[in-house]
């Protein structure tokens, strides 16, 4: 559209005869007749719409560019090797989402699943040592916005840059919240005076951090940069803090567990007697192990009668969930925050398999209650010994296990046991049981699952296939599959892709969709391989 008048005054004569902006004035009322329309107006749309357009000129060539500001300072240095070349096209593919080429826009059945591959290759990465791409930082930063699982690893990688990059983009803030993506921010933990005012002034996530850094240091360090500033913190800042003290923790920290025992707070009270009760030589350890002895021995289960005052001074608490009863909820206390250690002596010497095997005299409620205790204490004190015998055999029914029948508190024991005991017993149990009921006992094996776990798994999808099953039945343990099964297992499975299809008009049945399942999953596994061995470093 052209115009022939002028733009700043109130009339303007367009190509189409009308007078642009005769009757509308300013913006807003050109909004108000656009919204309410021409005929209540009394107005013309020919010239609603010329006076729209020279309006929107004249705002557009009124404005006026903002100063440009400062610019920004380079980014720091990353003195980190970049991956090697294929890698790094591998981790642009990867981040685009994009199939690898050759694959083809056919059924999923034959794609790899790249979102189950991104977080490998960046743990991968970060075992070489490697920095991000420069190029790929913006997108690395992308893809850890979306996908919160891939934060640590993902800023890890992109390091000193990333952080760069994200105070200069708000949708990136996430990057200088703390934790592992923010570390690197933090001052080393020789370094006194700026691990002294970072504690002082830094954020919330960044002292949590800080005392991570502090605490893998040196493990005094971290509580007695605790201490400094201890009585000032909030309650709830208190028991974040306190609650990082579960890793290194060990007998030098019970001087300041012990004074947190006395906290005005009664969740920090309760945490300070956990993590107390996970040091078998505590002095708490050895009042509660005295007040367990009381209640448990040959003869039978006696619980306390009161919770007495200090019982609520090592952290029991005396109120229990509604639907227990108070004795059950304190003998349940006192058992699991006691050294197992105290056990054997109390029963002549028998082993734990031994003594979760010995009846209750008082009744089936007893037993359930004190063996859930000695499950949380195998727990709590990391003692596979008793982890293995409350796991009983893995082929047996879980319901007749002896320590718990809950696979979730299953789980919990077989991360206590060394990492081969582990494999053998889900291998085992997945043997029995199928994999209906494997998925959190999986969740807790060492990656990747080779030899008698890997087996065991791919002939327990076989069987679930030659059953007549649906392998979205077994979606979990299928995504685990692509995450966990050693690449070696790919030449087993592709033997299981060959089912056929049927005919291209009908609808597939299990045996296509189960072969579908197999080919991704082969397709990953091969994938896995490729991508593991073109972050090798070069000769």
């Amino acid at each position: 559209m052209t115009t022939t008048g002028t733009t700043t005054g109130t009339t303007t004569t367009t190509t189409t005869g009308t007078t642009a902006d005769a009757g509308y004035g300013e913006w807003e009322e050109l909004v108000g007749a656009a919204l309410l329309g021409t005929g209540r107006r009394q107005g013309n749309p020919a010239a609603l719409l010329d006076a729209a357009a020279v309006q929107t000129v004249r705002r557009r060539a009124g404005l006026r560019p903002a100063e440009a500001g400062p610019r920004p300072d380079p980014a720091p240095r990353d003195p980190r090797p970049a991956p090697p070349e294929p890698a790094r096209r591998r981790l642009a593919q990867l981040l685009a989402g994009r199939t690898g080429a050759g694959s083809g826009g056919g059924r999923r059945g034959a794609a790899p699943d790249l979102t189950e591959l991104l977080p490998q290759w960046l743990a991968a990465a970060g075992r070489h040592g490697y920095r991000a791409p420069h190029a790929l930082v913006p997108a690395l930063l992308e893809a850890a916005r979306a996908r919160t699982d891939l934060r640590p690893q993902a800023l890890a990688l992109a390091g000193a840059r990333g952080l760069w990059l994200a105070r200069l983009n708000p949708d990136w803030r996430f990057a200088l919240r703390g934790g592992a993506g923010g570390a690197g921010e933090l001052p080393g933990p020789e370094d006194r005076t700026g691990v002294e005012r970072l504690w002082q002034e830094g954020l919330f996530a960044e002292r949590v951090a800080l005392l991570g850094t502090v605490r893998a240091h040196e493990a005094a360090a971290a509580t007695r940069l605790l201490s400094t500033t201890w009585a000032t913190e909030r309650a709830e800042d208190r028991l974040m803090f306190l609650d990082s003290l579960r890793v290194g923790l060990t007998a030098a920290d019970e001087p300041f567990l012990e004074a947190a025992l006395g906290d005005r707070s009664r969740n920090v009270r309760a945490t300070a007697a956990e993590l107390l009760s996970a040091l078998p030589e505590s002095a708490l350890a050895g009042r509660m192990a005295e007040r367990a002895l009381a209640c448990v021995g040959p003869q039978g289960v006696t619980p306390p009668a009161e919770c007495d005052a200090g019982m609520l001074r090592d952290g029991v608490v005396a109120r229990p969930p509604a639907g227990r009863g108070e004795r059950a909820w304190w003998l349940g206390q006192l058992v699991e925050a006691a050294p197992l250690s105290c056990w054997r002596e109390r029963f002549g010497g028998l082993g734990p398999a031994e003594i979760v095997a010995l009846p209750v005299a008082e009744g089936e409620s007893w037993r359930e209650e004190l063996h859930a205790a000695w499950c949380r204490a195998a727990v709590r004190q990391r003692d596979p010994h008793w982890s293995k015998a409350l796991l009983g055999a893995a082929s047996a029914p879980p319901a007749t296990a002896p320590g718990t029948a809950s696979l979730a508190e299953r789980a919990k024991l077989l991360s206590i046991l060394p990492e081969g005991e582990r494999a053998e017993w889900v291998a085992e149990f997945i043997r029995a049981h199928g994999l209906s009921e494997a998925f959190q006992l999986l969740g807790v094996c060492m990656v990747p699952w080779a030899g008698t776990l890997g087996r065991a798994v791919v002939d327990a999808l076989d069987a679930a296939r030659e059953a007549g099953s649906y392998p979205w039945s077994f979606s979990g343990v299928m995504g685990l599959a692509e995450r966990c099964l050693d690449p070696a297992a790919a030449d087993h499975l592709e033997s299981l892709t060959t089912a056929s299809d049927g005919p291209p008009d009908t609808s597939p049945g299990a045996a296509a969709y189960w072969s579908e399942a197999f080919q991704r999953l082969v397709a990953t596994l091969r994938l896995r391989a490729t991508m593991l061995a073109e972050l090798a470093p070069g000769p």
